[in-house]
């Protein structure tokens, strides 16, 4: 099977899974636990399957946070609410939002039931070797409910991909704030107010970071990817494809087209209904 196959059904089931970063209903219920509302949330439900950690594993999985900003929340949140007890509302919060977004009837549907099935084989193929973020959340039990089945398998080969990708940009020299500069300039990730705001780096950090990457080749002054920044990235990108490749494998290539027919659908109607809030997305 062509690893680009496995890329684009990635890429589309992408929103299903985060989503839930931007859902009021996991918000509420995780700040139900006493935590913060805002970027603890975050950090304190993504984090949450892999126990009780310090702001360290955290910024080293998560790679494009600035590690002060972890540092303000983690591991303060565990002060608040215990990481068990924020998996479990993590997940109560992701069912709501799907509920609201694509109806009770539509969770219910063969199509959604299949669809797990098959996200479901597909994580089967995934490793954890290397993939501490996949692999605390491939200890979590299975959810019984077939969208949150899932989500959940949508979630480890989320994070099976995302652990690939970290490494994928360290063995290309490119540190947590770089990566995020030069993957903004490509205009298919963030804006660059929202990953500031959210990823926590000042105006003189960014800047800072363009004239590294300049002096380097990979920028010019104003921000934008010269020929061998581009190439950098699309190199990254090929890395994180072959990396990711294993559980598209194991499900066939006729699996990963039937997947990738059954979400296109719910991934257009949560879209439509307003998953994400608007300028987050370039």
């Amino acid at each position: 099977m062509d690893p680009r196959l496995a890329g684009r059904t990635a890429r589309l089931l992408e929103p299903l899974h985060a989503l839930g970063y931007f859902a009021p209903e996991v918000e509420a219920e995780v700040v139900g636990l006493g935590v913060r509302k805002g970027r603890a949330t975050y950090f304190a439900s993504r984090a949450a399957a892999m126990g009780r950690v310090g702001p360290g594993p955290v910024a080293a999985t998560f790679y494009v946070f600035n590690p002060s900003l972890v540092a303000h929340f983690v591991p303060a949140v565990w002060e608040a609410a215990s990481p068990e007890d924020v998996v479990a509302a993590r997940y109560r919060g992701v069912s709501a939002a799907w509920t609201r977004l694509l109806g009770g009837e539509t969770l219910g549907s063969d199509e959604v039931r299949e669809a797990a099935d098959l996200a479901r084989t597909a994580s089967d193929g995934c490793t954890v070797a290397g993939r501490p973020l996949h692999a605390a959340h491939a200890d979590l039990p299975w959810p019984e409910e077939p969208h949150m089945v899932l989500f959940h398998a949508l979630t480890l080969l989320r994070e099976h991909r995302g652990d690939g990708h970290v490494a994928a940009l360290i063995g290309s020299d490119l540190d947590g704030i770089e990566a995020l500069v030069s993957h903004t300039a490509t205009g298919k990730g963030f804006t660059r107010p929202a990953a500031q705001a959210t990823r926590g780096w000042s105006d003189e950090q960014w800047g800072a970071t363009v004239a590294a990457l300049e002096t380097r080749g990979l920028m010019t002054a104003d921000g934008q990817l010269t020929e061998e920044g581009v190439a950098l990235r699309k190199a990254v990108e090929r890395r994180t494809e072959e990396s990711a490749y294993a559980p598209w494998e194991h499900l066939g290539k006729a699996g990963t087209q039937r997947l990738t027919e059954l979400c296109r659908p719910l991934v257009t109607t949560a879209l439509t209904n307003g998953a994400f809030p608007a300028g987050v997305f370039a």
